[in-house]
């Protein structure tokens, strides 16, 4: 757009043949910082012209869409016609999505699935090519992405990126592998998308240089300043689980032109009540001018990313929203390809049920396969009479993974060990609990640890959503309470799960890859509110309980994580005892 009369060639000009339509209101020109009375004349899903009008009086301001900048549609749990049909609600008409959980189940034929599945909706959904599958190689995936397979998927023009780069060791140390990875992602003139939390000094300098360009993990202003000066982009995240918006939200006013706005994970109950726009309302109540909001929501992912989404241009799609005022953001209309897809809190896309794809051969499990036993050492002779030496007198020590309420990262605790009749327990008292993961694309032992900050009094809670690999995460105040869990998600190939007193016993079936239902977001939001409260009722303090227990098998991300394999230290990248 240019400032003043924004004629470009009038309607009676168009060819009578092309399907013709206007749009009417206040119209927010972003680039130009400009609100005028308008008309927007839409000729076969196109903006033909943008044109001043001081007598339109319709109701709404005429905005660009909204853009999720970084998420994971598998995290919704609704495949992804199904996250269209509710994103579109609240503005969002496109994301830069990347399928790294469903490729690290079914590796390029998910990637494939999700390609499918999104074509089947006008919400432009833009994927990645997954760089990290699996992001370590201290777990069990269900499928590897090398260079060779890096390169075929880089030859499809439709996907846009190479997305987020989580091995920066790898980076930093130059693996070859990873490297190839970065190098062939540039050869196709893919942008690359970062991954750092936390990675400041020397060793950031080392992992830009490698050509990363964004990131999304800041959860420190300074951290996120540190990345803007070396010339990466910043995404601001506020999803399920990671709330990254309030420590970061002034950099919108500083660097406006280098910020986008991301959920990264979004579930189902949490994408029914908004989505980007929420984050728009946020920013401009905390005094962030309405359109340094908007550029980051709307312009710089589709000029970074060069997305298919129209910026209301002349030329461009007719992808654009209808907002009730620009303080709550609510979202009157949204139109994509001059098609209405939303009015008034309604979708107007149809409801879909999806084909399922899995990958699940994990057998039921027994108690006893979660038990700890205690060091001879630590035995006390009434349960070990013959022990020799004699018992040690200072307490058993003990690794702790602690969780943190609206975070990714988690703390590296200690404490003193609970030992009855020689083997190491959970203590509910304590907020101690026994945690697992099991390996769901094999029969193995579980791994198990302990963990504090889920907060259950009693039962056990279960997840096949557990960042990055997807085996069975749980976290339990017994080992027959995490046998009877993880037995459940097993039966159903997948699910979150609950278990309690007094028969207690439900899931959220996940039957696509373990992480999406094939069902409509309605229900899914429905079950996830369902199994929330359930765990929250045992005890978890958590808002987000399951969102909170997926990302405590997430290596990448610091400090202390538990794969199928053991207990994990993010900060050292190596396996450590449970016993401290």
């Amino acid at each position: 757009m240019t400032a003043g009369n924004l004629l470009f060639p009038h309607p009676s000009t168009l060819n009578p043949q092309l399907s013709y339509m206007q749009l009417r209101g206040q119209i927010i020109d972003i680039p130009n910082e400009r609100i005028f009375p308008g008309v927007i004349d839409i000729a076969d899903g196109k903006i033909v012209s943008v044109r001043e009008d001081q007598s339109v009086t319709d109701p709404g301001y005429l905005c660009p869409g909204f853009i999720d900048a970084h998420v994971h549609i598998e995290s919704s749990m609704l495949t992804p016609p199904e996250f269209a049909r509710i994103a579109v609600i609240h503005g969002t008409v496109g994301t830069v999505s990347d399928p790294h959980e469903i490729a690290n189940v079914l590796g390029i034929e998910g990637v494939r699935y999700m390609q499918r599945l999104a074509a089947q909706t006008p919400c432009k959904i833009h994927f990645g090519i997954p760089s990290c599958v699996p992001a370590t190689n201290f777990e069990t995936a269900g499928a590897t992405l090398g260079p060779d397979a890096i390169e075929k998927l880089c030859r499809d023009d439709s996907l846009v990126y190479l997305s987020e780069m989580m091995n920066f060791p790898g980076v930093i140390h130059r693996d070859p592998e990873v490297m190839k990875k970065l190098e062939i992602a540039k050869k196709y003139g893919k942008r690359i998308d970062g991954h750092a939390p936390g990675l400041r000094g020397e060793d950031l300098k080392k992992y830009v240089s490698a050509g990363i360009e964004t990131d999304h993990e800041c959860f420190q202003i300074d951290e996120a300043r540190e990345k803007l000066a070396l010339g990466q982009k910043i995404l601001i995240r506020e999803g399920s689980a990671a709330k990254n918006f309030e420590a970061l939200w002034p950099l919108l006013n500083e660097a406006p032109g280098s910020c986008m706005l991301c959920s990264d994970d979004k579930h189902p109950d949490d994408l029914m009540e908004g989505h980007i726009n929420q984050l728009c309302a946020r920013a401009v109540a905390h005094g962030v001018p309405l359109f340094k909001v908007l550029r980051a929501a709307c312009l710089n992912p589709v000029e970074h990313y060069g997305l298919r989404c129209g910026l209301m241009r002349p030329g461009d799609p007719a992808d654009l929203i209808r907002l009730h005022d620009l303080v709550s953001f609510k979202v009157m209309e949204t139109w994509i390809d001059g098609e209405c897809v939303a009015r008034d809190g309604r979708s107007l896309l149809p409801k879909s049920k999806s084909p399922r794809a899995n990958r699940f051969f994990a057998q039921r499990k027994q108690p006893a396969e979660f038990a700890l036993p205690c060091p001879v050492a630590w035995r006390s002779p009434a349960t070990n009479p013959k022990q020799q030496p004699a018992p040690r007198t200072a307490p058993l020590q003990i690794r702790i993974i602690e969780a943190l309420d609206g975070q990714i990262i988690t703390g590296a605790g200690e404490a003193e060990a609970r030992v009855q009749d020689g083997f190491i327990t959970a203590d509910p008292a304590r907020d101690i609990l026994k945690i697992t993961v099991v390996n769901r694309y094999g029969d193995a032992p579980p791994a198990v640890a302990f963990v504090r900050g889920v907060g259950l009094k009693s039962g056990a809670i279960a997840s096949s959503v557990a960042h990055d690999c997807h085996n069975i995460i749980a976290v339990g105040t017994s080992d027959e309470d995490l046998a009877r869990v993880v037995n459940l998600v097993i039966a159903n190939e997948g699910g979150i799960a609950v278990v309690g007193p007094g028969g207690l016993a439900d899931i959220l079936p996940l039957p696509v890859a373990g992480l999406m239902s094939d069902g409509h977001a309605e229900d899914a939001a429905a079950g996830y509110a369902r199994l929330t409260q359930a765990a929250k009722s045992l005890g978890s303090p958590l808002h987000a309980p399951y969102m909170t227990l997926s990302f405590l098998a997430l290596l990448v991300i610091p400090a202390l994580k538990l794969s199928d394999r053991g207990l994990f230290d993010g900060t050292k990248f190596e396996f450590v005892p449970v016993l401290s």
